[in-house]
């Protein structure tokens, strides 16, 4: 089976999040979206980063409806910070039998040269990549990748972040359970 794999922080998962994985498994031949949890990306800071599990959850609220999503939690049980290659060759261990396919946006590509191993990830996977604002990419330049014609999504987990803080409703930003458990639990507000 071809499966997509969608790392994240997801501080929170948004509905940008979910419209590049809906995109994913029905424009293209992905036939399901793994959305695996990052504890530490280790190319960013961890402010404001809330408790893994707490990200895990707000995940588990936003696909449980959907049997073509599924979240991993893989990362939580290896070493900090998670690498993509690492995560990978575990994987690929363990579901032999899968197809795995990264999933990232444009903007990623402008760091993949500083991912761990990052030319065994551009020999052995393929990689879709969704534009992102502002990051146009050339082919020819990026070896094994998928350009992915989905829509430009202008909806980050920093802006949702920010707009909570700021004391905004951003209600129809996030799936609705995700929005009332941010409400009940009081994240990001201060």
């Amino acid at each position: 089976m071809k499966t997509g794999l969608f790392f994240g922080s997801f501080n929170p998962v948004h509905m940008g999040h979910l419209m590049i994985a809906n995109y994913m498994v029905e424009f293209t031949d992905l036939e399901q979206i793994w959305f695996v949890v990052s504890p530490q990306n280790p190319l960013k800071k961890r402010k404001n980063l809330l408790n893994d599990y707490e990200r895990l959850i707000m995940l588990e609220q936003a696909v449980e409806e959907d049997e073509r999503f599924d979240v991993c939690d893989i990362e939580f049980s290896m070493p900090k910070p998670s690498y993509t290659i690492d995560t990978l060759t575990y994987l690929r261990e363990v579901y032999p039998s899968q197809e795995f396919v990264l999933i990232m946006g444009s903007d990623g590509l402008m760091t993949f040269h500083k991912w761990k191993n990052h030319e065994i990830i551009q020999q052995n996977y393929q990689r879709y990549v969704y534009p992102r604002p502002g990051f146009d990419v050339d082919p020819a330049a990026h070896p094994n990748i998928v350009l992915v014609k989905a829509p430009q999504i202008e909806i980050s987990s920093t802006f949702i972040r920010n707009a909570i803080r700021d004391e905004l409703n951003i209600r129809y930003f996030l799936p609705a359970k995700v929005y009332r458990y941010i409400l009940k639990m009081h994240y990001y507000e201060k």
